[in-house]
C-alpha cells in the first residue's frame, strides 16, 4: 500500500477543484480560476492537468511567458497531453521560436501516431487515475495483445495498485518479446526491488548499465538494490558522483543528499550524515522526510529556531501532503520530548499517529483471526508428525518479537561475537509464508494456513535450503552463524521450525508500557507495523503477541529462548552468557562492549546501540503517564502477565 498516493476522496476533491477552475475560466473569471489552481497545486503538486488548465488561463490573459511555463510543467509531469503540446507549438510560433515550436510539433505528431487508447490510458495513469487507466488499456489489449508498450503500461498500473506479482509477470513477458526494451527492464528492476528481490534487481540494473553506464536512472536503481543488499560503501560514492553532474534540479539535489545521508547513518558516520541531511534541507527547506530523518537519529537535538520552523511548517497543513504532515508531527514530538516539553510532545505524537492510522488499512480482527488459524494448524501433534524435517543447518539465528523491544540491542551484542554475522531484517520468511498460504491484502499476514499441511518432507527441506541460498548474499564475512532480525517473524515460528529445525530462535520481550509507548512514538518506514499508530491497536497487538508466543511455547517446548530487555539492562554479562550458551557459542568479552562494533544497522535504534547500555529507556514512558492511562487500561492483565 502506498499511503502517499492519496485516497479516492482526495481524487474526487482534486477533480472537483479542477472542474471549478474550468468553470471560472469559462466565465472569464481568470483571477478566481488561478486562485483555485494555486490551492490545487499546493494539495496535488504532481497533478499535470492543473498546469494545462493554468496554461489556458494565461493564454486568455495574453501572458505567453506564463502560459509556456505552465504548459512545460504539464508536459514534464505528463508527456501524453496532446492539448498542452498543441498550445506550446502555437505559442512558440507566435513568439518566433521555431526550434521549440518544431520540438512541440514533433511530440504532438508522435502522440498522434500512437493508438488513442494508449495515450488516454497513459495520461490517466500519470495523474493517478488508476482504475479508469486500467479499464482503457485492458480494453485495448483485447484487440492488440502483442503491443509491448501497452503491456508495459498495464504492468505499471498494476504496480501502482500493489499487485506486484502480476506486474512482475507482465514485465517479464514484455522482456521475453523485446529484450532491448530498456524502459521496461528498468520497470522490471523496480518491481523486483519492491518485492525485496534485491539481488535480481541489482542484476537487472547491471544489465542496463552495461548499455548506458552514465544513465542517472540506472545508477539510482543500482544504488537502491545495493541498499537492499546492505552494501552501502559504493552507494555513498555513487550518490556523490551523481551530485557533481551539471546542473541539477533542487528536488534531485535534496533527494540525493537524503539518500546519501541515510547510507552514512547506517554505517555509523553520523556527523557526515547530519551534514548531508542539512545540505538536503538547504536545497529544499520544507522537505519533511529529512526533518524526520534527523529526529530519527535519536541523538540529534533541534535548535529553538529549527523547532519554530517545524511548527510553522506543520501549521500549513491545508497546503501539505498528508505524509509530509505526519513526518513533521513525529519530528516535533521527538524534538519537544528532548526538551522535556512532554505535553506539547505528546500533542504532536498523538496527531501524527492519528494521521498515520487514518492513512492505513490495519484491522486488528484480521491479525487475531490469523493467530487463531496458526494455533489450529501448528499444534504439538503437527510438529511431532514432522520431526526431523527441514534443512539440517544451525547457521540462522532469528531474533524476533515486537518492534522497540530491544531486539537491535541483542542483535548488536551477538554480532560482536567472532562467529556471528549481523545482516538485517530479512524478508524471505514472510515471503515464503505468503507464497505458501497467500497474504491478506491489508496486513500481509498469511490466510490459508491449511496449505502448510500439504507440505512434504522434501518440500520443507527444499524451502530451508532455499532460505540458506537466498540469504547467502547478505553474509559477507563468512562466519558460521548469521542473524535475521525481522521482528514480525514471531508469526512464522512454526514455519521456521519446520524448514530450519536447528536454527536458533530468540524472542526479545520488553515491559508492555515501555514497548507500546516506544511504538507509539516511532514512525516506521514501511507498512509492516500498521498496528503501531493507535493506543487500542498497539495494546491489542501486544496481547495478541503474548498469546501467540504462549502457543509456540506449548507446541514447541523449549524451542524459543525468551530474553527480557530489562534483564539485559540490569545484568548484561549474565544475560549475554545465557544467550551465547543457548546458541552453543563460547563467551567473548567483545559482546559486552558491543557499542564498539562497527557494522551497518538499519533500524531506528542504530545510534543507540552504538553507545554503552543505559537505564534511561526503562521508564521513559512515565514522562507521558498523564496521557497513557487508556493504554494501561487496554493492556489489562498483560501488564503483569507478560513475563509468564
Amino acid at each position: 500500500m502506498n499511503i502517499a498516493a492519496g485516497t479516492d476522496a482526495d481524487s474526487d476533491d482534486r477533480d472537483a477543484l479542477l472542474q471549478e477552475a474550468r468553470r471560472l475560466r469559462s466565465q472569464q473569471r481568470i483571477p478566481d480560476a488561478l486562485a483555485i489552481l494555486a490551492r490545487l497545486q499546493a494539495l496535488h503538486p504532481g497533478f499535470s492537468r492543473q498546469y494545462q488548465e493554468r496554461g489556458h488561463c494565461h493564454i486568455l490573459r495574453q501572458d505567453a511567458a506564463a502560459a509556456i511555463d505552465a504548459l512545460r510543467e504539464a508536459v514534464r509531469l505528463n508527456p501524453t497531453l496532446p492539448a498542452s503540446w498543441d498550445m506550446l507549438e502555437q505559442l512558440y510560433r507566435m513568439l518566433g521560436d521555431t526550434a521549440q515550436a518544431a520540438k512541440a510539433a514533433q511530440h504532438l505528431a508522435s502522440l498522434r501516431e500512437l493508438p488513442q487508447e494508449i495515450v488516454v490510458a497513459n495520461s490517466l495513469f500519470v495523474d493517478g487515475d488508476l482504475s479508469p487507466a486500467e479499464e482503457v488499456i485492458r480494453e485495448y489489449l483485447r484487440k492488440d495483445g502483442d503491443n509491448v508498450g501497452a503491456v508495459r503500461l498495464l504492468a505499471r498500473i498494476r504496480q501502482e495498485c500493489d499487485a506486484l506479482g502480476e506486474a512482475e509477470a507482465l514485465l517479464k513477458s514484455v522482456l521475453e518479446q523485446a529484450p532491448d526494451y530498456n524502459a521496461a527492464r528498468l520497470d522490471y528492476a523496480m518491481v523486483l526491488l519492491q518485492q525485496q528481490k534485491h539481488r535480481e534487481a541489482q542484476q537487472e540494473a547491471e544489465h542496463l548499465l552495461e548499455h548506458d553506464p552514465d544513465n542517472r536512472e540506472y545508477l539510482k536503481q543500482y544504488c537502491a538494490a545495493c541498499v537492499g543488499l546492505g552494501d552501502y560503501e559504493p552507494v555513498i560514492d555513487l550518490y556523490e558522483r551523481l551530485l557533481v553532474s551539471p546542473p541539477l534540479q533542487v528536488t534531485e539535489v535534496a533527494d540525493l543528499r537524503l539518500w546519501r545521508a541515510n547510507a552514512l547513518k547506517i554505517i555509523g558516520r553520523q556527523q557526515e550524515a547530519i551534514a548531508d541531511y542539512r545540505a538536503s534541507l538547504a536545497a529544499r527547506p520544507d522537505y519533511a522526510v529529512v526533518w524526520f530523518s534527523l529526529a530519527n537519529l535519536k541523538t540529534y537535538r533541534f535548535t529553538e529556531d529549527e523547532i519554530a520552523h517545524l511548527r510553522a511548517a506543520e501549521s500549513r497543513s491545508a497546503t501539505m501532503q498528508a505524509m509530509d504532515r505526519i513526518y513533521l508531527c513525529f519530528a516535533l514530538g521527538k524534538a519537544l520530548e528532548d526538551r522535556g516539553k512532554y505535553a506539547s510532545s505528546w500533542h504532536y505524537y498523538e496527531r501524527g499517529n492519528a494521521l498515520r492510522r487514518a492513512a492505513g488499512r490495519y484491522c486488528p480482527g484480521v491479525a487475531e483471526s490469523c493467530a487463531l488459524r496458526l494455533k489450529q494448524t501448528f499444534t504439538a501433534e503437527f510438529f511431532a508428525a514432522r520431526a526431523g524435517w527441514g534443512a539440517d543447518d544451525p547457521a540462522p539465528v532469528f531474533i524476533l518479537g515486537l518492534p522497540r523491544s530491544g531486539s537491535t540491542l541483542l542483535e548488536q551484542i551477538l554480532a560482536s561475537h567472532s562467529s556471528v554475522e549481523g545482516t538485517q531484517e530479512l524478508t524471505e520468511i514472510s515471503r515464503y509464508a505468503g507464497e505458501l498460504s497467500g497474504s491478506d491484502p491489508d496486513c500481509g499476514l498469511p490466510v490459508h494456513h491449511e496449505a502448510l499441511q500439504r507440505l512434504t518432507a522434501a518440500d520443507a527441506r527444499a524451502l530451508g535450503e532455499r532460505f540458506l541460498a537466498e540469504t547467502r548474499i547478505y553474509r559477507r564475512l563468512g562466519k558460521p552463524f548469521f542473524i535475521d532480525k525481522m521482528p514480525n517473524n514471531f508469526w512464522h515460528i512454526g514455519l521456521i521450525h519446520l524448514i530450519l529445525p536447528r536454527a536458533t530462535i530468540i524472542d526479545v520481550r520488553r515491559e508492555p508500557m515501555a514497548c507500546c509507548f516506544g511504538n507509539l512514538k516511532q514512525l516506521f518506514g514501511t507498512t509492516n507495523q500498521e498496528f503501531a499508530y493507535g493506543v487500542e491497536d498497539i495494546a491489542r497487538h501486544y496481547r495478541l503477541y503474548l498469546d501467540l508466543m504462549r502457543h509456540w511455547d506449548e507446541a514447541l517446548p523449549g524451542r524459543v529462548l525468551r530474553v527480557q530487555y530489562e534483564d539485559v539492562v540490569e545484568d548484561i554479562e549474565g544475560n549475554v552468557r545465557r544467550v551465547l550458551e543457548h546458541c552453543g557459542l563460547p563467551f567473548e568479552s567483545a559482546c559486552l562492549s558491543f557499542h564498539e562494533t562497527r557494522r551497518s544497522v538499519r533500524t531506528p535504534s542504530s545510534e543507540q546501540v552504538r553507545q554503552p547500555i543505559g537505564r534511561e529507556g526503562l521508564a521513559q514512558w512515565q514522562c507521558y503517564a498523564a496521557w497513557l492511562a487508556p493504554l494501561r487500561d487496554a493492556l489489562g492483565d498483560a501488564l503483569t502477565g507478560y513475563g509468564a
